[in-house]
């Protein structure tokens, strides 16, 4: 799990990228999209078909980003994190959060001895505020059973 100065220090990052929105508008990507741009957030979504995504063109990569971002999103599968957290660390970009579902011990260890600030284990949505009720509860209970400190 990821402390809170991890969590708090990648969320202060106020223009993001986020790999794993999908063109169609569905998905938890999108709503992890969405989320974040209604709280304020500067977001670009990266696709690697390069189409409109979510009312905008999309990079192909990290490394197409139009500006240098503060962090990176990851929802995608673990052996896609693998690969695009390299492509973080080449870019410069020293904050990772592997949503739910994207991390693998590969992808954390090579943060970690890359000095990428990584979050993992969490979801974005329990701890951007402001949180919908339903996630300050999630996170409630997560901090009630020892995982988030």
């Amino acid at each position: 799990m990821s402390s809170q100065q991890s969590i708090s220090d990648f969320l202060s990052q106020h223009t993001l990228a986020l790999v794993g929105a999908s063109r169609s508008g569905k998905g938890f990507g999108n709503v992890i999209f969405k989320d974040l741009k209604s709280k304020g957030y500067k977001v670009y979504p990266v696709h690697p078909s390069g189409q409109d995504s979510l009312g905008q063109t999309c990079p192909r990569s990290v490394a197409e980003l139009p500006e240098k971002v503060g962090g990176v999103v990851l929802v995608i599968p673990p052996a896609e994190t693998e690969k695009v957290v390299r492509e973080v660390a080449n870019a410069g970009i020293s904050r990772v959060w592997m949503q739910q579902g994207s991390e693998s011990d590969e992808a954390i260890r090579y943060c970690e001895q890359s000095g990428i600030n990584v979050v993992h284990g969490n979801c974005i949505l329990m701890f951007a505020e402001p949180a919908a009720f339903i996630h300050r509860f999630h996170r409630w209970l997560s901090r009630l059973f020892g995982r988030n400190r």
